[in-house]
């Protein structure tokens, strides 16, 4: 049988040669990965989606510099943590772009972005809503370090090569980052961590919060909430802390209250439970995209209709 390395230098061969087949079946592999890592640095769909097509482009442009015996997913690991950390320095730049802005869900199944064991941030951690909000809250090359080396498990050397610094500044920069994220995700300003007890507890508490929906029972979601939960809407910039503000909120704002007229359907983002709401309209004779609930505490996305195709759902729902 031919071994991947074989295959991959005769890929490379053609591409080089100009068939673009022959390297899209050499990058096909690592493009869900590749896309997770953008999403990762850049907290949204939208960016990730640019993010790659311009990695991918840059790598079809710069095939000639490949050298076949390197991984072919370091190789491209590189050219897509450049596009990204490029976007990010222009946001910067941009200081109309809010922490927050564009903070979107990333729709499961999640695929793993490397074989390796991470150093210090769990696999599904490492696409938590929680990760990925204080994610936002980082400089640029801040952010670089932390998911190249604590996610992707690289060097110190590694990474100082890529962003042509020291070994001692990316430490130091990586010791920054944790404590930084560590701290954001204690205060959960903008989305709290979700760790169940098991998938049978989650799976009956997330029952539970749609029974008490259904039935308009407020006392109900009340009694599922702790005492510390924060609901956060990141596009919008509201936040509700603590289990009786996030009641009220239920009981007075979503169509005013009559969440009875409002179907939820389950489905998961960011490796944690999620439910998509559809609001009734009466004029439609259907319901129609709502805005979906992500539960790291809780966190909402309203009036995203494109989120909703890629959550796998309809703009409509007739029941």
């Amino acid at each position: 049988m031919m071994s991947v390395l074989a295959a991959n230098e005769g890929l490379v061969t053609a591409a080089r040669a100009g068939d673009e087949r022959a390297f899209v079946e050499l990058t096909s592999p690592h493009r869900a990965a590749l896309h997770i890592h953008c999403y990762r640095l850049l907290g949204s769909l939208h960016d990730a989606d640019d993010a790659l097509q311009e990695a991918l482009l840059r790598a079809w442009k710069g095939i000639d510099r490949y050298e076949p015996r390197a991984p072919v997913s370091a190789w491209l690991f590189r050219i897509t943590t450049n596009v990204c950390l490029r976007m990010l320095e222009r946001r910067v730049r941009d200081r109309a772009i809010s922490v927050d802005a564009l903070l979107e869900p990333y729709p499961d199944p999640v695929a793993p972005a490397s074989s390796e064991p991470p150093a210090c941030v769990e696999s599904d951690e490492a696409v938590g809503l929680a990760f990925i909000a204080a994610m936002r809250l980082l400089p640029p090359k801040q952010r670089v370090v932390l998911v190249l080396r604590d996610v992707l498990d690289w060097s110190a050397r590694e990474v100082a090569e890529l962003l042509d610094d020291s070994d001692a500044a990316v430490n130091s920069a990586l010791q920054r980052a944790r404590a930084r994220v560590a701290a954001e995700q204690r205060e959960g300003s903008l989305a709290r961590a979700h760790r169940p007890a098991s998938a049978e507890v989650e799976a009956l508490v997330m029952q539970r919060f749609q029974d008490a929906w259904k039935a308009v029972d407020i006392d109900g979601i009340l009694a599922l909430l702790t005492a510390d939960a924060v609901l956060t809407m990141p596009p919008e910039g509201m936040r509700f802390d603590g289990a009786g503000a996030i009641a009220n909120f239920f009981a007075t704002v979503p169509l005013g209250g009559r969440l009875d007229r409002i179907r939820l359907v389950p489905r998961r983002a960011n490796g944690q439970p999620a439910l998509a709401a559809y609001a009734e309209s009466p004029e439609a004779g259907a319901y129609e995209a709502y805005g979906v609930m992500v539960f790291a505490g809780i966190t909402g996305f309203p009036r995203q209709l494109e989120l909703f195709g890629r959550l796998g759902l309809p703009a409509e729902i007739t029941h």
